[in-house]
């Protein structure tokens, strides 16, 4: 028996999941992070190497801007870098 990584079953899969399966298994997540606290207080990062059970780091970050589509340009700037850097 494989060890569960983030709740989802990618690793026992034959090939990896798509951007899209990505995205659809994390949006309902990460939406209510951002409705509860404000893309001012959210922001997107990678846990690589250990998140390569799901995939690509390339597959990754197009599954987190499919995430963002339906952010505002302002909100979708937070979550990828302005959070960051305004915490950094």
């Amino acid at each position: 028996m494989s060890r569960r990584r983030c709740g989802f079953d990618f690793e026992d899969r034959a090939e990896p999941p798509s951007a899209e399966e990505l995205a659809a298994a994390w949006r309902p997540y990460m939406e209510i992070c951002i409705e509860l606290f404000g893309a001012r207080r959210c922001m997107y990062e990678s846990n690589f190497p250990p998140d390569k059970v799901a995939g690509s780091y390339g597959n990754f970050w197009k599954a987190l801007r499919l995430t963002a589509a339906g952010c505002s340009e302002e909100a979708q700037r937070d979550l990828f870098s302005g959070t960051a850097s305004r915490i950094g």
